[in-house]
């Protein structure tokens, strides 16, 4: 008992650790496995005992026999749908040939380059060495997302990281599963034959029941055949029951089978799918923080002193700096993406949950099998996995300033609210350069917004999800254009700081309107304007013009005429380079305004010779 309540205690405490120094919670998940087990035994405890063992002799501790297995491929399944649940077709069309050529052509480099050097460096048999390569071909979301949560980049950098890591998961353990096939078929005869059936019954069998029991699942939930209070509950069993059955028809089939589960729910249109998003996602960071625990803490001391050669540091720094390297260059040609992006992705690349838990099981099964060399599969993983997230976790942000990926000014505009005013807005900033992203709870403004175009995420103001979502990462103004403005005003307090680096703003509200001397520092556009002014002046009036400014003065003048005049609202001021500044309610004395320069508004078209 006192065992279980550790793992737990401890697993949540790390994830807290992560959060507060914002590093990827592997790290210190690993070193407390780590501890609590080879050192532990090792260094600190009288008798040589871990203080968590997940397996005694096979048939005490934790995991009795074959339970720590059977628990590591239940827990994978699950983390591996939910990745599966946040997987968009229409996301996937809009990053480019450059993630199709890193999950293929750069997985094939992976997986010949490191399996030669394992065979190589350490003389594994070519099956062993293939099946580490295999292991190492995935890149973790789990990890890469909070690496890149605090470093601002360019969108295209971190959404290619992003994807990749999500889409390679399944690529990678496909990989590894077919390996391990061609190594268990016992005999020469019929050898590469049955392994391919093999593999051709996962497939099969993988992608049947996923597709299947996802729409059944789907049907289910649409018709409200399951109550709400049991819909997360069900939704689990289901996706348990899908991972079980596969596997039963055949072996390692039920990996496949819940990430294509997964990508079917999360691209259909299932109800409720916010909550079993929620749920899941605090599920995997649950079952993450004990799986890693366990899987640390169950690698012995023997394991790890197998590592302490020059040999690892060998292999560590070819895969990472050579291999790495030639994969992403060799994926990215004829790209749009510059020298240093490409340096920068090369440089990023920390593996996850997949590769050290399958590692950890195809490990073991091998050395019960008797396969020679097979004790060498999960410590030199493992040491992938923590070498490269330490490398990562340290370094990637002093990396980025070093190579001039870093945004020094984030220009990214995140609009709070997607009504029919944001849409106009966004559509003209778009139109300008700038990266604009819509939030919204109603998903009818969500889907106009994309209908034009724009980003536009579905999402409750309330949530933290917001403030995890990478492809934020080069978002550096907030504009809170809601009707509600108590809405506008969280939004400025809870997003303002990550968001708002350049500038955070709200629309007035009809009271500060009727006041003079309140006049917010964050308001927006103008004082005698808010949220019901600008709907009725879209309504009478949906287009944005732009008009020649002669001086200071004639801006001035201008201004006067849209405080007097509800037709016309005053929104940015482009300068020479084509630079738009939003113009501050609080603040509309401007600096410099040269010949040349344009005022931006919303509403009837002046007419500049009466002005």
């Amino acid at each position: 008992m006192l065992e279980l309540a550790g793992i737990i205690i401890l697993g949540i405490l790390a994830q807290w650790v992560a959060w507060k120094f914002k590093i990827p919670a592997i790290l210190p998940l690993i070193l407390i496995g780590l501890l609590v087990g080879p050192i532990a035994a090792e260094f600190l405890s009288e008798d040589g005992s871990k203080w968590i063992e997940p397996v005694w002799n096979g048939e005490k501790g934790l995991f009795p026999g074959e339970g720590l297995y059977y628990f590591v491929s239940l827990a994978i399944s699950v983390i591996l749908f939910e990745g599966g649940l946040t997987l968009k077709r229409a996301e996937i069309k809009n990053v480019g040939p450059v993630i199709t050529k890193l999950i293929t052509l750069g997985s094939a480099v992976t997986f010949f380059g490191a399996g030669i050097l394992a065979n190589m460096i350490f003389g594994l048999s070519w099956e062993l060495s293939f099946l580490f390569s295999g292991l190492i071909i995935v890149t973790g979301p789990t990890v890469i997302t909070p690496i890149l949560r605090n470093i601002p980049l360019k969108k295209d950098i971190s959404t290619v990281l992003k994807w990749e890591g999500i889409l390679i998961d399944p690529i990678g353990a496909l990989v590894a599963v077919l390996v391990f096939e061609f190594i268990s078929v016992e005999g020469d005869s019929g050898f590469t034959k049955t392994a391919l059936i093999e593999f051709g019954k996962i497939i099969l069998f993988g992608t049947t029941f996923g597709f299947t029991f996802a729409h059944a699942l789907a049907f289910a939930i649409n018709k409200k055949l399951i109550p709400h209070y049991l819909l997360n509950v069900v939704s689990l069993s289901t996706v348990l029951l899908v991972f079980v059955e596969s596997e039963i028809f055949a072996h390692e089939s039920g990996l496949l089978a819940v990430v294509v589960m997964g990508m079917v729910l999360g691209n259909g249109k299932l109800q409720n799918i916010k909550e079993l998003l929620y749920f899941k996602e605090s599920l995997s960071v649950l079952l993450i923080s004990i799986l890693f625990i366990l899987l640390a803490a169950n690698i012995n001391i023997e394991d790890l002193l197998l590592l302490y050669t020059w040999k690892t540091a060998y292999l560590f720094a070819l895969v990472v700096f050579v291999i790495r390297p030639l994969a992403v260059f060799l994926s990215t040609i004829g790209s749009k993406l510059k020298t240093n992006e490409k340096v920068f992705i090369s440089w990023v690349g920390p593996r996850g949950i997949v590769a050290a838990g399958i590692a950890s099981l195809f490990g073991s099964k091998l050395i019960k099998q008797g396969v020679e060399g097979a004790e060498y599969i999960t410590p030199l993983v493992f040491m992938i996995v923590l070498g490269t997230v330490l490398l990562n976790a340290t370094t990637a942000r002093l990396f980025a300033k070093l190579v001039g990926v870093f945004l020094t000014k984030s220009g990214g505009i995140l609009i709070v609210g997607a009504t029919k005013i944001s849409r106009i807005l966004g559509h003209y900033l778009e139109k300008n350069g700038r990266n604009v992203v819509l939030i919204d709870s109603n998903e009818r403004n969500i889907e106009k917004a994309k209908e034009l175009g724009l980003e536009a995420i579905t999402t409750d103001i309330y949530s933290d999800a917001l403030l995890d979502n990478i492809e934020l990462s080069d978002v550096g103004y907030l504009m809170a254009l809601t009707g509600n403005p108590e809405i506008n005003k969280y939004a400025i307090n809870k997003f303002g700081k990550q968001f708002g680096e350049h500038g955070s703003f709200r629309l007035v509200t009809p009271q500060e309107i009727l006041d003079d001397s309140n006049n917010p520092k964050e308001g927006l556009f103008s004082h005698t304007d808010d949220f019901n002014s600008l709907i009725e002046v879209t309504r009478k009036h949906p287009s944005i013009h732009e008009i020649n400014l002669l001086d200071k003065k004639n801006y001035e003048d201008l201004i006067k005429i849209t405080n007097k005049d509800k037709d016309i609202v005053p929104l940015f001021i482009k300068d020479l380079e084509g630079e738009l500044h939003i113009i501050s309610s609080y603040n509309l004395d401007v600096d410099k305004i040269e010949k040349g320069y344009k005022l931006v508004y919303l509403g009837k078209h002046l007419d500049v010779e009466k002005v």
